[in-house]
């Protein structure tokens, strides 16, 4: 049986900010990381592509040392991305560091909504709205979890 979604309050979502911005602030350090490090591997297997065809010829040092380091930093936001979701959150975004919490408004699922820099949960917005559809919160609508 699948674990329930963990809902929020706006109170609980913004308690568990301490743990959510140390994690988006490094994946999104992770990322760009990995991007450069999957751009090196690129340049290495263009500049020693190897015999066409030849599959039993070892991998190039400079290739196989540009895919390690994309598979590690692969490997890190992975294990960050885990963190986010053992916490309940839902991970929406490099580039903007966009998180969403579950939550209930008038007793319908909306997500609140946070993004990489804001001091606090401030907005929501519907399920299928993302981030375009952010609207500030009323806090009397939303629905106590807990």
């Amino acid at each position: 049986m699948a674990d329930e979604p963990r809902l929020f309050t706006v109170a609980e979502a913004n308690r568990a900010l301490p743990l959510v911005r140390p994690i988006v602030r490094d994946l999104m350090a992770e990322h760009a990381a990995w991007r450069q490090a999957v751009e090196r591997f690129e340049l290495a297997v263009a500049a020693d592509p190897g015999a066409p065809g030849d599959e039993s010829a070892a991998e190039p040092a400079a290739v196989l040392a540009a895919r390690l380091e994309a598979e590690a930093h692969a490997a890190r936001i992975q294990a960050l991305m885990t963190e986010l979701t053992d916490l309940g959150c839902l991970f929406k975004g490099f580039d903007g560091g966009l998180v969403d919490f579950l939550s209930l408004r008038d007793d319908r699922p909306v997500y609140l909504c946070w993004r990489h820099g804001e001091d606090r949960v401030s907005h929501w917005h519907d399920i299928d709205g993302g981030f375009a559809g952010r609207q500030p919160i009323d806090a009397h609508l939303f629905s106590e979890t807990t």
